[in-house]
């Protein structure tokens, strides 16, 4: 039934697709929104098309950036001989959360999950190889705590360790099943420091 009129519920709908969003929730965002300042709404869906419109991938590592690469793979600060390898751009948000990792990241977009017919070829691995011809000393697995995570990083290490690059995994202290972007920067930082040889 409709309670409010078709744009209301129209609005509604098009927040609760969002992952995360239940009902309840696209309701009190449909209304908050309603009642902001109009130019508040402009500048929120501008926003949103701009991001849209403007964020892709670093030629790089393979995070959302809006420029050719991103801030970390720009910086001259960042040991570029270091590369950590996570599943998505959260993951690598999270680290950078800690304010201790000075690498850089490559992000993987997935792991390998025959499961859901995910393979080496679907996530970002023959870029990671790419990476690997220039001057790198280690290459840190830091994909989650999960059989896919696990499996994913088996694998990187049997592509990479004939190389003679040194591979390391992050030591325990995630969570089995744990995924890095809801864990504490402490936990995180434990097992970045804790990290063994693969």
């Amino acid at each position: 039934m409709d309670y409010y009129g078709s744009q209301i519920t129209k609005l509604i709908e098009e927040l609760s697709s969002l992952p995360g969003i239940g009902a309840k929730s696209a309701q009190r965002l449909a209304f908050h929104v309603i009642n902001m300042p109009e130019e508040s709404v402009e500048k929120l869906a501008n926003s949103l098309v701009e991001a849209r419109r403007n964020v892709h991938y670093c030629k790089e590592c393979f995070t959302l950036t809006d420029g050719d690469v991103c801030p970390i793979c720009a910086s001259s600060a960042r040991n570029h001989r270091t590369i950590m390898v996570v599943e998505t751009t959260r993951d690598l948000a999270a680290y950078e959360k800690t304010g201790k990792y000075e690498g850089v990241y490559h992000v993987l977009h997935g792991a390998i999950s025959p499961m859901l017919g995910i393979g080496p070829g679907d996530i970002k691995l023959k870029e990671l190889i790419k990476r690997l011809q220039g001057d790198v000393d280690e290459v840190i697995v830091a994909t989650n705590n999960s059989l896919e995570g696990e499996t994913t990083a088996m694998y990187i290490s049997k592509l990479i360790k004939p190389t003679g690059i040194k591979v390391s995994r992050i030591a325990s202290g995630v969570p089995v099943g744990g995924d890095l972007e809801y864990i504490d920067e402490v936990t995180l930082l434990r097992a970045l420091e804790g990290r063994v040889e693969l």
